[in-house]
């Protein structure tokens, strides 16, 4: 059977370009594990979006700002112009975002915006309201327990994909396929992304010569709990300092305007950078404060928050929690143009966190993320409506051969994890990136399944990234040692 579009992934990219495709189309959406297991239903802070009109290039400005220079401008004014389509659009189609009691919209501020801009729901559950509305709202076929573990690529055709659905390999054909996948977090020890977030398509995008760009570009979150027994760490969104939660240390002192005079609203990258060079050089821990907010105002802004946290022994906002930074985001990823097309392919397209735009630049403007997820599915969904792709016949493609898992994969993975979080972090040196260079070198000549082999092809690109570019920038901050 062939599909006229697959979408790989169930997020809030993936979901919001399935809304923009008629309904008659023969469309199929592939979801990795249960539907709620992705980064945008564990998004807490909101959508970063132009208040009105007055305040498109002030948001432009800021977040050209965050990139430290590294930005596409004509993706960011894309991203920033087309909010004020995005945002009406799912309001038009039912969802409410917080209000005042006379229904004004609510905007909130975060690190590195000029003004408050970040639209949130449910306070602090933007991502989980957002994720199950458009799942409610998604007028396709959507199948659970798919992973996707090669595409079927000849010339500049992408045919299909192969997959293991159910414990069973299959392959699915469409005219048109779109990446949603999202980014690489489970390639770190301590990360806030979805268990499901494993870089597998980035590496096959490097077999398949697609290519991948400013993949050294990796945002650490600086407010994460980082104590809990789960590979996903407990982010304590930015939204909370926005709105006057403070970074101290033992003593309570505010050790970030020693680094930098916004204190907690600079950027991410130098949060989180002075946090780990304060711990480092001191040997303090580090907490976030929150004891100034009312109880009542904090239970209604931030209700997940309090509940999360009460499960593992926190009474918030009365209590100091230790954090940590930890890996939030990945900046690079697969390039495509402004209408989220992949270069070389005629019907290959990739949106969200896995794509590079270029809209982020070195370092992402906080909340932009959601934004981005928004307005570029919706631009690739328009367009493979609009250029109508099709082919007629497909080459033959060789049988998989193979394990995707072997016995010691799992050991592996996590020797790969520990090794990531250490040599390709926060600080960077050339001495730890080529450890980790000879580490990844090592086990990819072991005896090891497809899956991981896919996970160490897409850690060698961020590794040889990061080794390739010289001097720090935005996230990528490197010691010549």
């Amino acid at each position: 059977m062939k599909y006229d579009v697959i979408i790989i992934g169930a997020g809030i990219a993936g979901l919001y370009a399935s809304l923009h495709i008629p309904k008659e189309k023969n469309v199929l959406i592939l979801c990795k594990d249960i539907p709620w297991e992705c980064n945008t239903f564990y998004a807490q802070g909101g959508v970063a979006a132009a208040v009105d009109e007055s305040d498109i290039e002030s948001h432009i400005e800021d977040t050209l700002r965050a990139g430290a220079g590294q930005c596409k401008r004509e993706a960011v004014e894309i991203m920033v112009n087309e909010s004020l389509q995005v945002i009406p659009d799912l309001i038009s189609r039912g969802f409410s975002f917080d209000t005042d009691d006379s229904g004004k919209l609510l905007y909130t501020k975060e690190a590195a915006h000029s003004r408050p801009r970040i639209l949130h729901a449910g306070g602090d559950a933007t991502g989980r309201y957002l994720h199950e509305f458009l799942m409610r709202a998604n007028p396709h076929p959507l199948i659970y327990n798919v992973r996707v573990f090669d595409l079927l690529r000849s010339g500049d055709t992408c045919y299909g994909l192969r997959a293991l659905i159910n414990n069973q390999i299959n392959e699915l054909y469409a005219d048109n396929i779109i990446i949603a996948s999202g980014g690489v977090g489970s390639l770190y020890a301590y990360h806030t992304n979805s268990r499901t977030i494993s870089s597998d398509i980035h590496g096959i995008c490097l077999e398949r010569g697609i290519k991948l760009d400013m993949m050294e570009m990796m945002q650490f979150h600086p407010t994460v709990f980082v104590d809990n027994p789960w590979a996903r760490k407990q982010l304590l969104t930015e939204a909370l300092r926005g709105e006057g939660a403070q970074i101290v240390d033992e003593s309570g002192k505010r050790f970030l305007l020693d680094y930098d005079e916004r204190g907690e609203l600079a950027p991410r990258d130098i949060v989180s950078r002075a946090i780990f060079d304060y711990k480092k050089r001191t040997g303090s821990e580090i907490y976030l404060k929150m004891d100034m907010f009312d109880e009542e105002f904090f239970a209604h802004r931030f209700p997940n928050i309090k509940k999360a946290m009460k499960a593992v022994g926190f009474d918030l906002p009365k209590d100091l929690v230790p954090i940590s930074p930890a890996f939030h985001y990945a900046i690079g990823g697969i390039v495509s143009d402004l209408d989220g097309a992949v270069g070389g392919l005629e019907n290959l397209y990739v949106i969200g966190e896995a794509a590079s735009t270029g809209v982020h630049g070195a370092n992402r403007l906080a909340s932009n993320s959601l934004l981005e997820g928004l307005v570029f599915a919706r631009r690739a969904a328009l367009k493979i409506v609009e250029k109508d792709y099709k082919w007629n016949h497909k080459p033959p493609f060789a049988e998989f051969k193979g394990n995707l898992v072997e016995k010691d994969d799992t050991i592996l993975k996590q020797r790969l994890r520990r090794t990531m979080w250490q040599e390709v972090g926060i600080v960077r040196t050339r001495s730890g990136l080529e450890r980790a260079l000879d580490f990844v070198d090592d086990v990819q000549h072991l005896t090891i399944g497809r899956l991981l082999a896919l996970r160490l092809k897409t850690a060698r690109m961020i590794i040889e990234s990061a080794l390739a570019r010289k001097e720090s920038v935005g996230a990528h901050y490197i010691i010549n040692e």
